[in-house]
């Protein structure tokens, strides 16, 4: 690659796993043109004593804000060279670049360096011919039992109870201040169900045994009867029977997916394996800030997970380029036919308007999950068809 337009020329220097490094070379005229917009940008907006604003000689303007014209030049010429770079297409940067090197003296060319991370060229050779097993966990009757004892609890009733100790499974109101420094604060009102593993055990202990804390009511949990009224309850079911089935078999396709997304991370790992692939730290590194952003991890606990979160973060970052790779070299990315016929299948399922969907998702940025979904889907059938799955 070598770029060479509005006199800004940009040349490849060298280029490492994951990192490329670009040369920028801007002529004597550019810098001065740019120089000189950014001297008429301050020139307009310059209130300078004896001088009404913009009528200040641009003499005088260069010489009063001579720092901040030299960084608005240099902004701008380094932000239209890695438009030229972006508009090329030829490298494929995952982050914004990095200047290094810059050289810039009056009456004399603009020289820096970018230096930028880029998504690796994988190189796959193996692909398929592996063995993977594919293992569904039975649903027992005990877990359709568990789950319509969730549905039970969601649905209970709270009664008042007067002149009795908390007790787990009861749900208290209550005020608590914090005591700093033997200084009590402002009580502020909580409301915890005992035992529900919501609250630390040391405050549950002082709850129970009203020890400084101002309780303001209890309750007790009545559940429904588990009868066909309460199956019509939670849905359009006519019977218990009814619903136990429909229980079964949700808790059977979610079993489903998992065994489905199970198969899917060894076959991951076996492509990872045979091919010998190592992640990229650059992108490692940018994983495991995501995460640790998402999960919002105290700067004094960073140490720590980023050392156990490396591997996971590792394997992440090379799925998603194996993921990457195949779309390109197969040609399987989600069209623009999948994504609709997607959002025709959501609109079908909450029987409305396909229209109203789309604008729904697009106005949750959720659009261009669901098209990166699609693609794993297609990446994932090609590669599965080179292998073989055991169903145990």
């Amino acid at each position: 690659m070598s770029l060479e337009t509005n006199d800004i020329r940009i040349t490849p220097v060298a280029e490492e796993p994951g990192t490329a490094t670009l040369k920028v070379e801007v002529p004597v005229d550019r810098v001065e043109r740019a120089e000189q917009q950014a001297t008429t940008f301050y020139a307009k907006r310059a209130r300078l004593p004896g001088f009404r604003k913009g009528k200040a000689p641009q003499a005088v303007i260069r010489k009063q804000y001579r720092g901040e014209i030299r960084e608005r030049m240099l902004r701008e010429l380094i932000g239209e060279s890695w438009k030229q770079v972006i508009d090329d297409g030829a490298l494929k940067p995952i982050a914004e670049p990095h200047v290094h090197d810059l050289k810039f003296e009056d009456g004399a060319p603009l020289s820096f360096e970018f230096k930028v991370e880029v998504k690796p060229e994988l190189a796959l050779e193996r692909l398929g011919n592996f063995s993977v097993k594919r293992t569904v966990t039975p649903v027992t009757d005990d877990a359709v039992a568990e789950q319509i004892e969730e549905m039970q609890s969601q649905k209970a009733s709270w009664l008042p109870v007067e002149d009795a100790q908390p007790t787990n499974g009861q749900m208290v109101s209550l005020d608590i201040a914090t005591v700093e420094d033997g200084a009590v604060g402002e009580k502020r009102p909580y409301q915890i169900v005992l035992g529900s593993g919501n609250a630390i055990p040391e405050l549950e202990e002082q709850i129970m045994t009203m020890t400084q804390i101002t309780l303001r009511d209890v309750k007790r949990q009545e559940l429904p009867a588990l009868d066909d009224a309460f199956a019509g309850e939670v849905g359009d079911f006519d019977s218990m029977d009814a619903l136990r089935q429909a229980v079964r078999h949700d808790l059977e396709a979610h079993a489903a997916r998992e065994a489905d997304a199970d198969v899917r991370r060894q076959l991951v790992d076996e492509i990872i394996t045979a091919n010998g692939l190592e992640a990229p730290p650059g992108m490692v590194q940018r994983a495991l800030s995501a995460y640790a952003q998402s999960y919002g991890v105290p700067d004094d606990q960073l140490e720590r997970f980023t050392t156990e979160f490396r591997p996971v973060a590792e394997r992440q970052v090379l799925r998603e380029l194996i993921i990457d790779h195949v779309s390109e070299r197969e040609s399987l990315a989600a069209t623009e036919d999948d994504v609709d016929a997607r959002v025709e299948e959501i609109a079908a399922r909450r029987d409305t308007e396909p229209g109203k969907v789309y604008a729904s998702l697009q106005k949750a940025n959720q659009l261009r999950e669901i098209e990166r979904g699609i693609t794993e889907e297609k990446v994932f059938a090609h590669l599965l068809a080179q292998s073989t799955i055991d169903n145990a």
